[in-house]
């Protein structure tokens, strides 16, 4: 089901490709519904779309914070949307054991940012065959993910992209380097742009975390000015009451008017 990267990185009219859905799993009607109209809309404007949605949330701030609607139900939710709209799924994973479990109803495994240079959870992911998505952790530059690309190529597979995701700006704030785009392409990958979670203001004392939505048009229409391959773009038919990551995420009903925008800027430079 899964188009191969050089199909992703080169697709129909030099089209970046999209990874969107929700933060998190909530329930299978809401994450179904969300899939069906991204499907329709990225099929229309001849996107290659993947749907994203984390079967568990484990990097909480706070003990009671959401954290999933159970990792086997919220897996099959995501592995019969896949099937359901013949779309590839792809959701995070923490631990090495959850690699083998999880790529039993997905296509991608993504690396969170912060475990991006957890080698024995590379492999792991490698090891599944799947393609393996690496984000960037906001601790690193992009020139030092290389070497996240190395663990897995070096375990045997060759399928592997990495996302921008912001660099940590003092303590409560995100900036994302441009430059890093073209550097980690270098490395022979594609390069996706997570517009959505490069706006996150970490680290608040109440231990939610905030955002800037208001600024996800400008990250999206700067990196694909500056070559993204992909987009990452986390959305939600009503952010303000999603159980996870509201205050990041991109309104449903917006998404139409900006991937527009981002096809005529990707036009305009090609």
């Amino acid at each position: 089901m899964f188009p191969t990267l050089e199909k992703l990185k080169y697709a129909e009219n030099n089209r970046f490709f999209l990874i969107s859905g929700p933060c998190a799993v909530e329930s299978e009607d809401g994450a179904m519904r969300i899939a069906e109209h991204l499907t329709e809309l990225t099929e229309r404007l001849k996107i290659p779309f993947i749907f994203k949605g984390s079967y568990r949330k484990a990097n909480r701030s706070r003990l009671d914070s959401f954290t999933g609607i159970g990792d086997e139900k919220a897996l099959k939710i995501l592995r019969k949307a896949g099937k359901t709209f013949g779309i590839p799924v792809t959701t995070d994973i923490h631990a090495d054991a959850e690699a083998a479990m999880a790529a039993e109803y997905v296509d991608v495994l993504q690396i969170p940012a912060f475990m991006c240079r957890q080698t024995s959870l590379l492999v792991a992911a490698a090891q599944t065959g799947k393609v393996v998505n690496i984000k960037k952790g906001q601790f690193l530059s992009p020139e030092a993910m290389r070497f996240a690309v190395d663990k897995v190529t070096r375990s045997g597979n060759p399928n592997v992209m990495l996302t921008e995701r912001g660099t940590t700006f003092g303590y409560t704030d995100l900036v994302i380097d441009y430059r890093g785009i073209p550097t980690m392409q270098d490395m022979q990958v594609p390069v996706v742009l997570d517009c959505t979670h490069s706006l996150q203001q970490p680290n608040q004392s109440s231990g939610v975390t905030g955002g800037r939505p208001k600024m996800i048009e400008t990250v999206v229409k700067a990196g694909i000015a500056a070559g993204a391959d992909g987009l990452f773009i986390e959305t939600h038919p009503d952010p303000q009451n999603a159980k996870s990551d509201g205050a990041n995420m991109l309104h449903l009903d917006k998404m139409e008017e900006l991937l527009k925008k981002a096809i005529r800027i990707r036009e305009a430079i090609i």
